[in-house]
């Protein structure tokens, strides 16, 4: 045997074991990070797949920002959530499901009257598992086909009045970007169906049968992954499934046709409020849209197929497929050994994304953690071999271009530790909010109301940059930014006010742009403060964002009010103006009213404020009075 022979055949099996490796890694769970590029290889193939239409099974009625700012509070009221399961149940629904954890009391009149609502027509109730922490145990000592199932150390159910004129069924949702939601869920001595699963058995009325690798609702199969998960594909972006506000019931205007003989379920889709999820059509869809997602998979089996057949040709592939493209190059020590494993490796791919795409889910981050490696070394010793250095480093750099992670703020590349521990500091915090845009949205195409707030969001963080802030969060239309990150430093609040006058001319200038049928229904307010702050990461361990916190946050909040209130778009509190020094000569373009001493919403004790609009001109009418009393 010659030595070339002997070499490359010690190359297959070190690839066939580095292959074998790989997917028992994976498969044990020590290999997380394969999930999380599994889950950008599958936004990606969703995109390449595009919208579905969903079967017309599910109604989403949603409690949306239009019915919280009518009923004032988030959570809603149970006398108003009464009213919405009697409207909904009034038009015959098949069942009722209702994503809302019911778990603290309320006053005892409004707790029957939901009740009897309940018990109006088939229902479903959310409850939640409490997982130690937030860490889905499993056990791997029993070799029992339920052994696999996160295991919680308690089930949060919803009140016994509630419960007893309904099923119940368990809600957690994986964060991040969900590609699979638990069917089952067990404590050391029970047993509980999720949400969905519980949705579709009582809406079938069928019994349900746990097979070692599927589920049975009566004679209608269900596939699932490993540890009883349903894999999920989603539609389209947010209101793909039929959606509706519960706004509708209070103004009678419940289309009955979206209603009757269909699957309810009711959850929250408000800013702030319930569980949003990023999905490959969306940064923010709301968890009962995941949920519903989960609900029409199970009764119309249209979900994308994971089964136990599945993984063992993933297996297959796993092993075959790296020591394929080692062979290839091998075989060919040349560029037709390159092409050819070139042409397999595409071949791979393109079959990859058309099983995707006709409902069979291989994954793609195991294959490739699999074959990356193992190809790019035997390809680096062979032109090391030959001599061609240059070439090795040249392919070498464009294969690891395809699998580096996107850059990230320069201050976090530099120091990946940063806020891990909340610091307290002083810092200088800006709102700026749209008013009238809640009540132009009621009469705006979708898609003339996103790109609205998407060229609001590009200004605004034009202006935020040049002025050196942190735009935490962009919060519906408007956004809070934040002075004081990396570090604090002396000009803070000089930047803040900057910012505050930059805003103001940018919005001005911006809503006189607009359509007159536009422009004239909406304006906006400023408000900016100056004090402590704690500045920390919050999220879980998938997903974590930069934030402060604070009563100065909430300070700044609340001036955007008091600016509206008397008649100003852009309100700054008088510590600001002091912590500016020489920086609030920029307030010299424009005229500064005041000082008035007022109450802050929610906050003992009174805060001194100034108002600011920036110089009339020929095309603008002063809408602040020049002075404030």
């Amino acid at each position: 045997m010659s030595k070339r022979r002997f070499h490359s055949l010690i190359a297959l099996a070190l690839t066939a074991l580095w292959g074998v490796g790989v997917y028992v890694g994976h498969t044990t769970g020590h290999l997380r990070f394969l999930d999380r590029l599994e889950a950008t290889l599958t936004d990606l193939r969703t995109l390449v797949r595009g919208v579905k239409a969903p079967p017309d099974l599910v109604t989403i009625v949603a409690i949306d920002d239009t019915v919280v700012k009518r009923g004032g509070h988030f959570p809603l009221a149970r006398s108003d959530l009464a009213r919405v399961v009697e409207a909904i149940a009034r038009f015959e629904p098949k069942l009722i499901a209702v994503d809302l954890l019911l778990v603290d009391r309320g006053s005892a009149a409004d707790d029957e009257l939901l009740a009897k609502s309940l018990a109006a027509r088939p229902t479903v109730l959310a409850a939640a598992a409490i997982f130690p922490e937030a860490i889905e145990a499993v056990d791997t000592g029993n070799q029992d086909a339920l052994a696999s199932l996160p295991q919680a150390e308690r089930f949060l159910l919803p009140l016994p009045a509630f419960a007893g004129h309904a099923d119940v069924g368990i809600v957690n949702v994986a964060t991040g970007s969900p590609l699979s939601i638990p069917m089952l869920f067990r404590t050391r001595d029970k047993v509980e169906l999720s949400f969905p699963l519980r949705v579709a058995t009582r809406a079938l009325d069928k019994p349900l049968t746990v097979a070692p690798d599927h589920l049975s609702i009566g004679d209608h199969s269900v596939a699932t992954d490993s540890g009883y998960t349903l894999p999920i594909t989603y539609y389209g972006p947010r209101r793909t499934i039929r959606t509706v506000s519960a706004q509708t019931v209070f103004d009678g205007t419940l289309d009955g046709k979206a209603i009757q003989n269909r699957i309810v379920v009711i959850g929250a889709a408000v800013a702030g409020g319930g569980d949003f999820f990023q999905t490959p059509f969306d940064s923010l869809m709301p968890g009962v849209e995941v949920i519903s997602t989960a609900i029409t998979h199970l009764i119309a089996g249209d979900g994308i197929l994971h089964d136990r057949t599945v993984r063992i040709a993933e297996a297959i592939m796993v092993i075959l497929l790296p020591m394929l493209l080692v062979a290839l190059l091998a075989w060919r020590r040349s560029a037709v050994g390159l092409i050819a494993a070139t042409a397999v490796f595409l071949a791979w791919a393109a079959l990859n994304v058309f099983a995707f795409t006709h409902g069979v889910w291989l994954n793609a981050a195991t294959t490739l953690a699999a074959t990356v490696p193992p190809v790019a070394i035997f390809s680096a010793v062979q032109l090391w071999a030959g001599g061609r250095r240059t070439q090795y480093f040249a392919a070498r750099s464009r294969l690891l271009a395809q699998f580096q992670a996107p850059a990230v703020q320069e201050w976090l590349a530099q120091d990946p530790d940063f806020l891990l521990k909340p610091v307290r500091q002083n810092a200088a915090i800006v709102f700026i909010d749209l008013s009238g845009f809640t009540s132009l949205s009621e009469n705006l195409d979708p898609d003339e109301l996103r790109d609205l707030l998407k060229e609001l969001h590009a200004l605004v963080d034009r202006e935020a940059s040049a002025c050196g802030g942190t735009i935490t969060g962009f919060l519906g239309d408007g956004a809070m930014i934040l002075f004081g990150l990396p570090r604090e430093v002396p000009d803070d609040a000089a930047r803040a006010v900057a910012c505050c006058t930059g805003l103001y001319r940018m919005a001005e200038r911006w809503i006189a742009s607009l359509p007159r049928e536009i422009g004239n229904r909406i304006g906006f307010k400023i408000g900016a403060h100056f004090g402590t702050i704690v500045a920390s990461r919050l999220g879980g361990r998938s997903h974590a964002h930069i934030t402060a916190t604070g009563d100065t946050v909430n300070v700044a909040s609340r001036l955007m009010e008091v600016a509206a209130q008397h008649g100003a778009s852009l309100a700054l509190s008088d510590i600001l103006l002091n912590e500016a020094g020489r920086g609030r000569d920029r307030l010299a373009e424009g005229r500064l009213t005041g000082p008035l001493q007022t109450q802050i919403r929610g906050r003992t004790g009174e805060l001194t404020v100034w108002f600011w609009r920036s110089a009339p001109n020929v095309a603008q009418t002063p809408s602040v009075p020049d002075t404030v009393s």
